[in-house]
């Protein structure tokens, strides 16, 4: 009784959790770029914050009464220096960012070169047709000849192999049987002389 339960829970528990995604090829590469990624985030996140920090502290040491003037400058140097470090965060970003489009791209180009890779070459498949016709053709003249005994459809059919197809190995063995009934039937007539 309690065995049905157990398994009636992991049924539905398999039922509910559905089927597990199908993990990566390239699951280490992937793994790299969103570790990757999370770092430059890591590297940026402080940057900004840094420098709101520095915003935020030069705004509130701003004297109320004597030397403003010098506080003045000194917060327009921290805002010249905020601008520097967004600027450079805005460089790296785009630069993180460039690097990412660079391997998504190359990944891509991998796997259209293994789809290309993966399909047969057609010509050749052409070829082997070809070659399956001519011997197809062949063989059928060869079992008009020695089976049905129509030796002139033979020789026509032996003649089209070595006219249609003339750099086929059938070819030349139609070209064999050709010599071999003219053979026959040079002697056949010679012997009833």
């Amino acid at each position: 009784m309690k065995e049905d339960k157990i398994i009636d829970v992991l049924q539905e528990a398999d039922q509910t959790a559905g089927t597990l995604a199908p993990v990566s090829a390239n699951l280490a590469d992937s793994v790299r770029r969103r570790a990757r990624k999370r770092h430059f985030r890591n590297i940026a996140a402080p940057v900004a914050a840094t420098a709101m920090m520095l915003i935020a502290l030069g705004i509130w040491q701003l004297p109320t009464e004597p030397g403003r003037k010098q506080e003045q400058e000194r917060i327009v140097a921290l805002e010249a220096r905020l601008q520097q470090l967004q600027a450079r965060t805005d460089t790296t970003l785009k630069l993180i960012r460039e690097v990412l489009e660079n391997e998504r791209r190359q990944h891509r180009l991998e796997e259209l070169e293994a789809k290309l890779a993966s399909i047969p070459d057609p010509l050749k498949e052409i070829q082997e047709q070809i070659d399956k016709t001519a011997f197809i053709l062949c063989y059928q003249a060869d079992r008009m000849y020695r089976e049905f005994n129509q030796k002139d459809s033979a020789v026509k059919t032996y003649n089209r192999v070595v006219e249609l197809f003339p750099h086929s190995g059938s070819a030349e063995v139609a070209k064999q049987r050709l010599a071999e009934i003219q053979n026959d039937s040079v002697s056949n007539n010679g012997s009833r002389i």
